[in-house]
C-alpha cells in the first residue's frame, strides 16, 4: 500500500485541475469495478454491487484534489506572483518549492521585511523560476501548481504533500479491492474541488441520491508541543478517527453507533473526533435534496496543509479494514 500512496501524493493536481490524478485512480480501480465514470464537474464516480432487499445505496467520498496556488501576473524580470487554491498560509511556504502542471518548478521566497518576525503576506510573496526576464516565460497568468516535495518513509510514520486527501483515496480503493461481498450499491466517488467548498460531492450527491454518506479524509491532531491548552484530543497511532463533529456538519449520532458498533466488534481501535475548524464532503452529503445521513472516517493527521503532512500508517491499515467492515454487511442505524 506504501507503493500506492508515493504514487497517489506524489501526482500533480491541484484544486480544479485533477484530470492527472484522475487518471492515476482510474487505472487502479477499473479492474475492481462495475462501473466506472466521470460526471460533468470531473468527480471519478465508481459503482460495485447491486443493491439486495437489505441493503443500501451509499456513497463513499474522498477527494482528490489538493491545495496549490495560481499566477496572477509575471513581472519584467521573470518573477511570478501568485494567489491561492484553497487554505494555503503564507508561512508554510517559504523556501518551499512548487510544480506546475506543464512539469516547471519554482522556489517561493519572499520581499525583504522591516521585521523579519511578521508573517509576510501573500502580496509579500513570489515564485523564482531561474528566469532573467519575462521574455518566453514557461508560467502565464492562470497557470496552476502545487507544492512538489518527495513522499517520505519514516517507518509507522508517512509525509508528504497532499495526504489531504490523497490517503483517503488510498483508503477507498484498498477497500474496493478487499470487499469479497456487499448487500449495498455503493458508490466510490473520488471528488474534486473540495479545497474549494466542496464543490465535487455537492454536485455527485445531487447525482447519485444516496441513503447513507460516508467521507473519508484527514483530520487534525492534538498530539504536538504547543503553549496552549490541547483542545485536540485526536493522535496518530492510536487508530482511525470517527467524527463526532467539525465546523461544518454534525455527524448523525446513528451514524456515528454505527462505526463505534462495527469497530468494536472488529476489535480495531478507534477515536472520537470533535474538530472545531473546516469540514469534509460529508458535509455536502448530508445536506443534498431532502437530507442523507452521514459521517466520515478520519486519518490523524499532523500539520494539514503544508508541504509535509504526517499520518501513521497503522491508523490508514486500521481505516482500510473499518471501511471494509462497514460495507460489506448491512446497515443497521436504529
Amino acid at each position: 500500500m506504501k507503493a500506492l500512496i508515493k504514487k497517489l501524493v506524489e501526482t500533480t493536481s491541484p484544486t480544479g485541475y485533477e484530470s492527472q490524478i484522475r487518471a492515476v485512480v482510474r487505472a487502479e480501480v477499473e479492474p475492481y469495478a462495475d462501473e466506472v465514470r466521470v460526471d460533468a464537474l470531473g468527480n471519478l464516480i465508481v459503482r460495485k454491487g447491486q443493491r439486495s432487499p437489505d441493503g443500501l445505496r451509499i456513497m463513499l467520498a474522498a477527494h482528490i484534489d489538493e491545495i496549490g496556488i495560481i499566477v496572477t501576473h509575471v513581472d519584467a524580470d521573470g518573477f511570478v506572483r501568485f494567489t491561492t487554491l484553497g487554505g494555503v498560509r503564507p508561512h508554510t511556504c517559504i523556501g518551499g518549492r512548487v510544480r506546475f502542471l506543464n512539469g516547471r518548478s519554482g522556489v517561493i521566497s519572499m520581499e525583504p521585511m522591516d521585521d523579519p518576525t511578521r508573517v509576510p503576506t501573500f502580496d509579500q510573496l513570489y515564485i523564482d523560476l531561474g528566469l532573467s526576464s519575462n521574455q518566453g516565460a514557461p508560467v502565464k497568468v492562470g497557470d496552476v501548481a502545487a507544492f512538489e516535495r518527495p513522499f517520505l518513509d519514516l517507518g509507522d510514520r508517512l509525509v508528504a504533500k497532499s495526504m489531504d486527501d490523497r490517503i483517503g483515496a488510498v483508503v477507498l480503493i484498498e477497500a474496493l479491492r478487499q470487499i469479497k461481498s456487499t448487500p449495498h450499491e455503493l458508490y466510490f466517488v473520488f471528488s474534486v474541488q473540495e479545497e474549494v467548498g466542496v464543490r465535487g460531492a455537492t454536485t455527485a450527491a445531487f447525482g447519485l441520491d444516496p441513503d447513507l454518506g460516508l467521507a473519508v479524509d484527514v483530520t487534525g491532531t492534538g498530539d504536538t508541543p504547543r503553549r496552549s491548552k490541547v483542545r485536540m484530543q485526536v493522535s496518530l497511532g492510536k487508530g482511525p478517527a470517527i467524527k463526532v463533529r467539525d465546523g461544518g456538519m454534525l455527524a448523525d449520532p446513528r451514524v456515528i453507533d454505527w462505526m463505534v458498533r462495527t469497530a468494536e466488534q472488529q476489535s480495531l481501535p478507534y477515536q472520537l473526533e470533535i474538530l472545531e475548524g473546516g469540514s469534509t464532503d460529508a458535509r455536502a452529503m448530508q445536506l443534498t435534496r431532502a437530507g442523507v445521513p452521514a459521517g466520515c472516517l478520519s486519518i490523524p493527521c499532523r500539520y494539514i496543509h503544508s508541504p509535509s503532512e504526517m499520518v501513521d500508517y497503522k491508523d490508514v491499515q486500521q481505516a482500510v479494514q473499518l471501511m471494509v467492515a462497514l460495507i460489506s454487511q448491512p446497515v443497521d442505524l436504529s
